[in-house]
């Protein structure tokens, strides 16, 4: 447990001194993002999964590496609550692919789907297409894992339909 306060407390640092804007000049929209989803999605202890993500114009060290804070909530009473990075790659016009990663903390609520650990990891990868008003609609396959800060790791996915709303 000492090891996993530690590496935690200094993730918490480093993304902390991380999220500075790239440059004074750059700034881009602020996107919150609303998913609902499969938890679970290829085990034994599917839920309904729901979402809200903050998504922040800034970028930090280059451009398009954001930052984000997000809280998922199963119909199981599951959460994780937690925050990372996001790369916002617009690879055509409409289209956007975003890769994030990030650390939480993970209630296992009434599922029996146990993670093993308070702290958890979320890889995702996020397709998207932007409308002309800049709404963003999107699918996403996210992982949750422990990343061995215990014994057992069993991890789970996640499927979701996306739509970010920029304010």
């Amino acid at each position: 447990m000492k090891n996993s306060s530690l590496l935690l407390a200094a993730t918490s640092m480093i993304l902390m001194g991380l999220v500075q804007p790239a440059s004074a000049q750059e700034t881009t929209t602020d996107y919150l993002n609303f998913a609902i989803g499969y938890f679970d999605a290829f085990d034994k202890h599917p839920a309904l999964d729901l979402r809200v993500e903050y998504r922040p114009g800034m970028s930090v060290l280059v451009d398009n590496l954001r930052p984000w804070v997000g809280l998922e909530l199963t119909s199981e009473a599951t959460a994780w609550l937690g925050g990372g990075l996001l790369y916002d790659w617009n690879f055509t016009d409409s289209w956007y692919l975003t890769p994030s990663f990030g650390a939480g903390f993970y209630s296992q609520g009434r599922s029996k789907r146990n993670l093993d650990y308070p702290v958890q990891f979320r890889s995702q990868l996020e397709v998207s297409y932007e409308y002309d008003n800049g709404i963003r609609m999107g699918f996403s396959v996210s992982h949750l894992s422990n990343a061995h800060l215990n014994k057992d790791n069993p991890g789970t996915e996640v499927m979701a339909l996306s739509l970010s709303y920029p304010f």
